[in-house]
């Protein structure tokens, strides 16, 4: 084989093969990017509070004092709580 055969067969297999590779992983590399923007979108939507939860949060806040503070009857302070704010 001759250096223009081997010429011809680099160009005939060679650079597709090499223009299909850099094809692909720039395919592969968008794909990632843009999953791993998905996934930061995501996150963020997760961190906000909705005024549901802060308001859950602060329930239990007020019931894990309640249950750890010795000397209290639990069951009356859940009932005056209870009387003061009612559910939504």
């Amino acid at each position: 084989m001759g250096i223009p055969q081997a010429m011809i067969a680099f160009i005939v297999i060679g650079l597709p093969t090499i223009m299909i590779w850099a094809l692909v992983s720039r395919a592969y590399r968008h794909r990632e990017l843009k999953l791993q923007l998905e996934a930061e979108i995501e996150a963020a939507k997760a961190a906000q509070k909705s005024p549901k939860a802060e308001m859950l949060e602060q329930r239990v806040r007020v019931l894990e004092r309640i249950v750890t503070d010795k000397g209290i009857d639990v069951a009356d302070e859940i009932e005056r709580l209870r009387d003061k704010q009612p559910l939504n």
